[in-house]
């Protein structure tokens, strides 16, 4: 058994554990990572990568049957579901080994195992039950990440009723899906299902999908999908999940029960944070409703000890969980200027259209109590988006009304998820409506559109 000793360990190697490994060495310190699995966690190997690549040819088979629009005639059109699966997984095997190959070069050991605290300054790795290595550290960063949730009494088999890892993995396509849960997890993979022919039936328990998101927004998705094809059933409840040779979903709403069918089930419902078995209570680490409690910059309840990502709760992430790596990285240093803003996070939804959002919505302004000005432009009058065919969409800007700053904007459309960081950096830099619009934007761009909505809602808009 070896004994190893690091000023930095970091348990968990996804997009928050990698970063804060390769942020601690190069700010001088020994750093270990201990993971279980794959580099590059769930985000790499199951979630954000591999999902996007399903996407892109969920996307380019719509457009192509599309082409007679743009003069481009596609005879005989097919696609081979096997093909689109293994191109997904072999986009994400390539990024691990990227992650392997930053590790080395930024010489951080890597340790196979699972990880447990004995003390706070020990953690024991172990394989097949077996210790297998001893780490004394001086700081730990827990980056465990998270596992799909479920409902009460329903079972995640992995073959009828499916997390996401299955749902990128099928061995064929299935005729019929019912997906539970209308979070971003739940509208891509209703989305790629239905680019192929599958019947999709979205089941959400709350008003709308994408729940967290404007409410404006959210009415323009849902009448897309549902022209797409998408049964959706908003507030909604499942009450009994059913498994035979089919799924039957027993649900409830106002108008009464009745009974779903189909092929699988895929559970999205959301995310419970990794918090057992890694000695939280050994050494005293608080948690709440599920997850590890932190400060702004990652620190947990005992002193050497960091959490970040998933594990330390909501929003749940994968660009959280690495700028928290790099804050928790910098505090270890003292080197951390700023903690965490966690009102100005980037949320996005790569369905299509695309989503994104950052900052409040306009319920959550009116009920802080803020007076607004609101600024909606439409894609359709932009040239860029008629020339491309991506007429679908809304950028919705929320601003002060007292001082004209950017409070939260919201965008529905193509490249929604590319166009929102110019938002995001003007509500870190306290933007008003007035520096937006005086904003030279590239003509022909989507982008423009931002320009025009922040002088909507002041009415000096140029193109409405």
């Amino acid at each position: 058994m070896a004994e190893r000793l690091y000023d930095v360990t970091v348990v968990g190697g996804g997009p928050g554990g990698y970063v804060a490994a390769i942020r601690a060495a190069q700010l001088g310190f020994k750093v270990g990572l201990v993971e279980r699995d794959k580099l590059g966690g769930i985000c790499l190997n199951w979630g954000c990568i591999p999902s996007k690549a399903l996407l892109k040819s969920a996307e380019l088979y719509s457009k192509l049957k599309e082409g007679a629009e743009y003069g481009i005639t596609a005879k005989d059109l097919s696609y081979d579901f096997s093909k689109i699966i293994k191109r997904s997984r072999d986009i994400a095997d390539r990024q691990s080994k990227g992650v392997e190959y930053l590790m080395k070069k930024n010489k951080i050991e890597v340790v196979s195992g699972s990880a447990k605290f004995t003390s706070k300054n020990v953690i024991e790795v172990s394989k097949d039950g077996k210790v297998v290595d001893t780490i004394k550290t001086k700081h730990t960063i827990l980056a465990t990440g998270g596992r799909p949730r479920t409902i009460p009494g329903v079972a995640i088999d992995g073959k009828k009723v499916i997390s996401s890892s299955e749902a990128m993995t099928l061995p064929e396509q299935p005729k019929s899906m019912i997906v539970i849960g209308a979070g971003a997890i739940g509208v891509e993979f209703a989305y790629f299902y239905n680019a192929f022919g599958t019947k999709v039936t979205i089941v959400e328990m709350l008003p709308t999908v994408l729940p967290i998101e404007d409410k404006e927004i959210t009415k323009i998705l849902d009448s897309s999908f549902k022209k797409s094809g998408i049964e959706i059933l908003t507030n909604t409840k499942v009450e009994s999940v059913t498994v035979g040779k089919d799924v039957t979903v027993k649900v409830s709403n106002k108008e009464g029960t009745q009974t779903l069918t189909g092929e699988v089930a895929l559970m999205a419902i959301g995310v419970q944070g990794n918090i057992e078995n890694i000695g939280l209570e050994t050494i005293g680490v608080k948690t709440e409703k599920g997850f590890i409690k932190v400060d702004e910059f990652g620190k947990t309840s005992v002193d050497t000890v960091y959490a970040i990502g998933d594990v330390s709760g909501p929003p749940l992430l994968a660009h959280v969980a690495s700028h928290e790596g790099q804050v928790a990285a910098e505090h270890i240093a003292g080197k951390a200027k700023h903690g965490i803003d966690r009102n100005n996070i980037p949320g996005c939804t790569y369905c299509n259209p695309q989503v994104a959002s950052v900052g409040l919505t306009e319920d959550a302004a009116l009920a802080a109590g803020y007076k607004l000005k609101i600024g909606r432009f439409p894609y359709r009058p932009l040239g860029k988006a008629m020339a491309t065919g991506e007429t679908t969409g809304t950028i919705k800007l929320i601003f002060d009304e007292k001082y004209g700053e950017l409070l939260g904007a919201h965008i529905i459309g193509a490249e929604a998820t590319e166009m929102i960081h110019e938002l995001v950096m003007a509500k870190a830099l306290e933007s008003t409506y007035e520096e937006i619009f005086h904003t030279i934007h590239a003509h022909p761009t989507l982008s423009e559109g931002i320009m025009e909505a922040a002088g909507e809602a002041y009415g000096v808009a140029i193109n409405i």
